[in-house]
């Protein structure tokens, strides 16, 4: 923490919390969340009395450990205004130390006199209690202080933990004049805590000591000869050649027999078909400490292994190892008859090795345990003593130490199962409930997890604190009051959560029911959440890349225990690793929803009005990605109509956007009034021409290629009822009979778009009034865990149905065909034909003679006439009049005059030749070339087709809409202004 050198800042800081004024960002978030906790518990800057506890203990373990080291520090600061004091779990003041000892004669009592209880509940902010709240080295100066009569002091504290299980002990703590504030001090008192926390573990070694002489002891009284286990004799498992593997696993089978602290013999099974019988009993020292011993043995009813002895070494001096295998404590306690008294210990281990320590003294080895230093005077470890061999010691240990070591290893599996089980998914709310799963029951009861709504939508959170949303609640039981998921949380900045979130730091509340902040977010749930023995908490900020994503929020109920500082590190880890699969979790779905967002709006967002046909369609993105699938429903001249699906290889915005240009293309070409087999033809050199100028075939380049591209492309003619059809590697349709028989008709395969080179070839149909023509892409019948045969089964079931709508037959068909889990797109497309009224077709063939275009005029205004089109008859005189004129002086052989009366009025003239006009603006002084400015002018659109016959000039002329409106305004242009044909 940075030094503070100027109160000023601080001051106006308290003044303005006080007053009620917002301090965010003018004062450290851990004295902020500590100002915030003391007017939570109702405390007075100017009345904060504190309790005396005169029962406390003044010789304990923490007073013997931190003696030697209070001395040092008072040698230290001899002469100085330094006031050193020890503290324990409580906040209760055990030990003060002053650099000038006429401070004692000086100071109030509550500065002077152990007993005093400095706890943040009832001192509100200093450095005993902040270091017991936030459980770390903490620096309190001036103004920061909550009470009063403490704002001329500053001081640093720290907590002193048991290295063995993370338990805080105490808190050791530095007062001294604001004036005096020196950052050098953090590190003094960083050291004076480690040498006390040092000498706690030498406390536990001396007990673990003890106990192995006990076992000694009694094994000098016990006879000479091998145990008999279960009524079997047994040799000792040394003699047997047990490798590293086999120790290791017997050692964690001991580990749990010491953890139990009962009576046991369990057979432990080895590689090989070996057996091992291990033994554990009680054993107490002559001062009273109570552990447990395991010993190991050999069946004698299996064949004896090969002696392997470790090189290097004899099996006499196999009791080198006694301290270490003895336990954390007991390990290099192998000393005197200890040393000599277990020849056949399997191996050299020590219990520490499954319990991560915070810190570990200086001068200690890697992967030795802080407890293997020897007291001083005490013989080295192998000292031989002639005492006789107990030949099978394994382990021996205090049930405590056991247990921590059991937990210790179990949180190593949860964190390495946890990287296999958190995040299989990129989905962002599945991922947050993997992490609630793995973390119930083996750290929590309970977890709840609060990510933004932006972060839900794939959005980089502006402020990650509002709107919180309730994402996972899970636990042990259903009906624990926690708000349920879906519900807005609105956090209170005194809440654990809002804190830990704010501060990016996790949190953790020992006792819920100390903890005002928590209480006062709702005390109506608070009150039923603690009746179901919800008692201590955890909240981690879910950080990742820099950004806060959420909170995550552990509750302990069945274990009476608190959480404790390994707790916390198990959530953090546990939180940290799940926060970067939820981050990748949002940047999938935020790209997804834009591959998405860029796929639909390139998809059709509405068909053109026509008769043709009735039509349905369905587009669903793959689980796995947003591809490259596309239909299309585009109108053709003389009423017909094309239907096309494609699909473009890969996923992701690439595909999506070739998709995009590849359905732009087909309606350019469309367009152009070409049959199936050229369309395709020119979207394949579309294709090819695009892979070369992007780069595409080069590997190196970089950009996915689009080769490989398939296409199905349809014409239907409602007056003819024919459907022509060709497909460039794309399966083939549906037909539908309107009696309900459905086929797959066998059209030329096609290779797919981009490969270049090989022609495309159109099939042809008649289909009944009443058909549905299927058009779907491969997603729907191709799936791995599906068979290709009984999918194609599925759907032909799914359209067996007559005169149903194409909307029914659309979900049909996704209920009954498409896979619970689709690996690619599907795009379905469905229509149902329709025939244009014979009533409504008029046909005339007419030799190549000028002299019969009145003739057609007359006849023309006569069919307009019963079609009720009188309107519009002037202007289909004028285009039919000039269309066969063109024919009979530019085409060649008979011709043929057609009107068809749909949606617009199409005059179509047929005849053999291939030539095409051209539209040209003619000069002032041209006598001709207006005519074809003329049909332009009087249809709403006109063109040229091409058949095997030659070639179709049609127009087409808007009706009268509806409500009386005029039509086009090409009607009621001025032919006064036009020169006669």
């Amino acid at each position: 923490m940075g030094l503070v050198t100027e109160d000023i800042g601080p001051v106006l800081a308290r003044e303005q919390f006080f007053s009620g004024a917002p301090v965010e960002g003018a004062v450290r978030d851990p004295i902020l969340d500590s100002w915030q906790r003391s007017l939570s518990l109702g405390l007075s800057p100017d009345g904060c009395e504190l309790p005396y506890f005169p029962d406390i203990d003044l010789d304990g373990r923490l007073v013997r450990a931190a003696g030697p080291v209070l001395d040092r520090l008072q040698a230290r600061f001899a002469g100085r205004n330094m006031n050193v004091s020890l503290a324990d779990g409580r906040g209760a003041v055990l030990q003060r130390r002053f650099g000038d000892t006429t401070l004692v004669r000086r100071l109030a009592a509550i500065q002077s006199v152990p007993g005093f209880v400095f706890a943040e509940k009832y001192a509100g902010t200093n450095g005993i209690g902040l270091a017991l709240a936030e459980r770390q080295l903490v620096n309190v100066y001036g103004a920061e202080h909550f009470a009063e009569r403490s704002q001329s002091n500053a001081c640093a504290a720290i907590p002193v933990r048991d290295l063995l299980n993370g338990r805080i002990e105490g808190v050791l703590c530095l007062g001294f004049p604001r004036t005096d504030a020196d950052a050098a001090l953090d590190i003094v008192i960083r050291k004076a805590a480690g040498a006390i926390e040092r000498r706690l573990l030498e406390q536990s070694s001396a007990r673990e000591r003890a106990l192995l002489q006990a076992y000694v002891d009694a094994r000098l009284r016990a006879p000479a000869g091998p145990a008999a286990v279960n009524g079997q004799p047994g040799e000792p498992a040394a003699a047997s050649g047990l490798d590293w593997r086999d120790r290791m696993i017997l050692e964690e089978r001991a580990t749990e027999l010491i953890a139990s602290a009962q009576r046991a013999a369990v057979e432990v099974s080895l590689p090989g078909g070996r057996r091992v019988t291990l033994l554990s009993r009680p054993v107490t020292t002559a001062s009273g400490v109570e552990g447990v011993v395991v010993e190991a043995f050999l069946d004698a009813r299996h064949q004896r292994l090969t002696l392997a002895t470790e090189a290097g070494t004899a099996p006499g001096a196999a009791a080198a190892a006694a301290g270490a295998a003895a336990g954390p404590a007991a390990a290099g306690a192998a000393t005197g008859p200890a040393a000599a008294a277990a020849p056949g210990l399997l191996a050299e281990r020590s219990l520490a090795r499954f319990a991560p320590l915070p810190g570990r003294p200086p001068g200690t080895a890697p992967g030795r345990p802080a407890s293997t230093a020897r007291a001083p005077g005490q013989a080295a470890p192998g000292a031989a003593t002639g005492a006789p061999a107990a030949g099978n010691l394994l382990l021996v240990g205090e049930p405590g130490v056991g247990r921590h070591a059991v937990a210790a290893r179990r949180r190593l599996e949860l964190l390495s199962e946890a990287s296999t089980r958190i995040g299989t998914t990129l989905d962002v709310a599945r991922t947050a409930r993997e992490l609630a799963e793995m973390a119930v029951p083996r750290l929590a009861d309970y977890v709840t997890i609060d990510l933004p709504e932006a972060v839900l939508r794939g959005d980089e959170p502006a402020d990650p604190a509002k709107p919180l949303h309730r994402t996972v609640v899970h636990g042990i039981r259903g009906d624990c009051p926690f708000y349920p998921v879906g519900e807005r949380v609105h956090l209170k900045p005194c809440t654990p959560q809002l804190r830990c979130l704010t501060g990016r730091r996790t949190v953790l509340e020992p006792d819920l029911r100390d903890a005002p902040g928590w209480v006062s977010q709702d005390p109506v749930a608070a009150q039923r959440i603690l009746a179901h023995n919800v008692h201590s908490l955890i909240a981690v900020p879910l950080l990742a890349r820099g950004i806060a994503l959420g909170i995550a929020s552990f509750y302990r109920a069945r274990d009476p225990a608190p959480f404790g500082d390994d707790d916390r590190a198990l959530a953090q880890e546990l939180a940290t690793r799940a926060a970067i699969c939820i981050d990748n979790a949002r940047r999938y779905t935020r790209e997804h929803a834009m591959v998405l967002a860029l796929q639909h709006s390139l998809l059709p967002q509405g068909f053109p009005e026509q008769n043709a046909v009735e039509v349905a369609h369905r587009y669903m993105p793959a689980e796995s990605g947003v591809g490259g699938d596309w239909f299309d429903v585009i109108p053709l001249s003389s009423t017909r109509v094309a239907l096309v699906v494609g699909d473009v290889v890969g996923h992701g915005l690439h595909a999506a956007a070739t998709m995009g240009r590849l359905r732009t293309a087909a309606r350019n070409f469309a367009e152009l009034d070409l049959p199936p087999d050229e369309v395709l033809t020119h979207l394949d050199n579309l294709v090819g021409r695009l892979d070369r100028e992007e780069g595409g075939g080069d590997p190196g380049a970089g950009i996915p290629g689009i080769i490989g591209a398939t296409c199905l492309y349809v014409i239907y003619d409602p007056t003819t009822q024919a459907c022509a059809m060709a497909r460039a590697g794309h399966p083939p349709p549906a037909l539908v009979r309107p009696d309900g028989f459905v086929s797959f008709p066998e059209l030329p395969a096609g290779p797919p778009l981009g490969l270049g080179g090989l022609p495309f070839e159109t099939a042809e149909f008649l289909l009944p009034e009443g058909s549905q023509l299927v058009l779907y892409t491969d997603g729907l019948i191709e799936d791995r865990r599906r068979d290709f045969d009984t999918a194609l089964e599925d759907l032909r079931r799914a359209l067996s149905h007559p005169n149903r709508p194409p909307e029914d037959t659309c979900r049909a068909v996704l209920e009954a065909v498409v896979p619970d889990h689709p690996e690619d797109d599907i795009a379905l497309l469905v229509a149902r034909t329709h025939t244009l009224d014979r009533n409504r077709i008029a046909t005339w063939d007419l030799p190549a003679d000028p002299a019969l275009v009145s003739s057609v005029r007359a006849a023309v205004t006569r069919r307009l006439a019963e079609w009720g089109l009188e309107e519009t008859a002037f202007a289909a005189e004028l285009l039919l009049s000039e269309l066969v004129t063109n024919a009979i002086r530019y085409g060649s052989g008979p011709i043929q005059v057609r009107l068809l009366y749909d949606r617009a009025l199409t005059c179509e003239v047929a005849d053999t030749s291939s030539t095409s006009p051209h539209l040209r603006h003619a000069a002032a002084t041209d006598e001709g070339g207006r005519g074809l400015f003329l049909v332009a002018q009087l249809s709403q659109s006109w063109g040229t087709r091409y058949t095997p016959e030659g070639k179709v000039i049609w127009a087409e002329c808007a009706l009268e809409v509806p409500g009386g409106k005029a039509g086009p305004a090409a009607l009621r242009i001025d032919l006064d202004d036009i020169p006669a044909i």
